[in-house]
């Protein structure tokens, strides 16, 4: 008799336990759903503008490492900006084996357009990450024509005609010592489609776009891709000497600079794309987990709790379904059924920013499981001692990794 009836309160404790994980995930969502900086949202583009009466003088740095497979589509782009007032190219080779330098010159030679100086830094030295050194040596060069605007954008970077123009307008009218955008990135392959929109949309969760511009919140991030920086400022918060180890080194430029006073601004971009192809799983993989245990600080601590925390918003809610159809308890079904739906809702507008088809957001989960999977390995990786390779130069440390695109 004691036996029989402990399986049922077992049972129903089991139940219940899944209803009430099932609406911890609904309230997550509901908050986040308002409470969040409207991260879901995808209608932060570059502010109002009006183009200054004296157009200032620009510099555009470009770190650039094994880039020959996408320059031909990035850098006539930059070259061909339309942009009424001063503005020279230099394009940092950092130490590229695949002629990525001459390259570069064959394309200036050929299309023309603004003035293209080609520099290599060398090796970098101990505790220094390779892109912030190509990008310290760039501005070193650019600092002697004494532009009033650094716009540091990755090789891998296509800009509209009027990309830079924009740009300028942006931050000359809103006062704004930094303007970044985040690039549109290529989205073709099927990987690509499930993954790369959920990139950007939780990267937006982490950093709400409408939290960074406001100079009384703490919110801070940049998308290095594309970052148009006032010279001076760069020059007060000691760019990029002060994040040189920094591993996502766009998010340690927006703080440097906000955290002195600057005022920034990031949002998504409409007309300046990234070119470079993730066909396969494998090279989105490696794209997050290079980096994913940086960001929660190589902490154990932080990492269990991101690991509990995507499987409570992402995964609880189609779980709790299946597990409400299978027991029979509606209230775990339905209430499961709700947060997947508002989940669902709050990716659609992502997915709509990449011309994607709708019947992609709900599997978000699956998604959201596909990077559990990837931050785990990143911690892996840190524990086993491996490093990180990146473009043929292997780091010792995790740490000293760039963050290049």
């Amino acid at each position: 008799m004691a036996l029989w009836r402990t399986g049922p309160v077992g049972q129903t404790a089991r139940v219940s336990a899944i209803v009430w994980t099932a609406a911890v995930s609904l309230a997550a969502w509901l908050w986040l759903l308002l409470c969040q900086g409207y991260f879901w949202r995808t209608d932060v583009r570059l502010p109002p503008r009006l183009d200054p009466v004296d157009w200032p003088s620009v510099c555009v740095v470009v770190p650039a490492r094994d880039e020959a497979a996408v320059l031909p589509e990035s850098l006539p782009s930059l070259l061909a900006q339309d942009y009424p007032g001063r503005a020279e190219v230099f394009l940092i080779d950092d130490g590229s084996t695949d002629g990525t330098g001459e390259l570069a010159r064959e394309l200036a030679a050929r299309h023309g357009g603004l003035p293209l100086t080609v520099d290599s830094p060398g090796e970098p030295p101990a505790g220094w990450a390779g892109k912030l050194w190509a990008v310290r040596h760039g501005i070193a060069l650019a600092r002697a024509r004494e532009p009033e605007y650094l716009l540091l954008t990755d090789a891998d970077i296509a800009h509209a005609p009027d990309s830079l123009r924009e740009l300028v307008a942006a931050a000359r009218t809103g006062g704004l010592d930094l303007v970044s955008q985040m690039a549109r990135l290529r989205v073709e392959s099927l990987w690509e489609r499930l993954v790369v929109p959920a990139f950007v949309y939780f990267f937006a969760q982490l950093y709400p776009f409408r939290w960074i511009g406001r100079k009384e919140a703490r919110t801070a991030a940049a998308a290095g891709g594309c970052v148009l920086l006032r010279a001076d400022t760069a020059y007060r918060a000691r760019i990029p000497d002060a994040i040189r180890q920094a591993v996502i080194d766009d998010v340690a430029l927006a703080r440097a600079v906000k955290g002195g006073g600057g005022h920034i601004w990031l949002g998504l971009a409409e007309r300046v794309d990234s070119v470079r192809p993730y066909p396969r799983l494998h090279d989105l993989w490696r794209m997050v987990s290079r980096s994913a245990y940086a960001q929660l600080r190589h902490s154990p601590v932080l990492l269990l709790g991101t690991v509990a925390g995507l499987a409570l918003v992402y995964l609880v809610p189609p779980a709790a379904v299946v597990a409400g159809a299978v027991t029979g308890d509606p209230a775990a079904a339905v209430t499961g059924a709700l947060a997947w739906l508002v989940m669902t809702a709050t990716y659609v507008p992502m997915l709509r920013h990449y011309h994607q088809p709708l019947w992609l957001a709900p599997l978000l989960p699956f998604t959201a499981f596909l990077y559990l999977l990837m931050t785990v390995d990143s911690a892996v990786q840190h524990y086993r001692g491996r490093g990180a390779a990146w473009k043929g130069r292997t780091y010792a440390r995790p740490d000293a990794v760039p963050d290049e695109g």
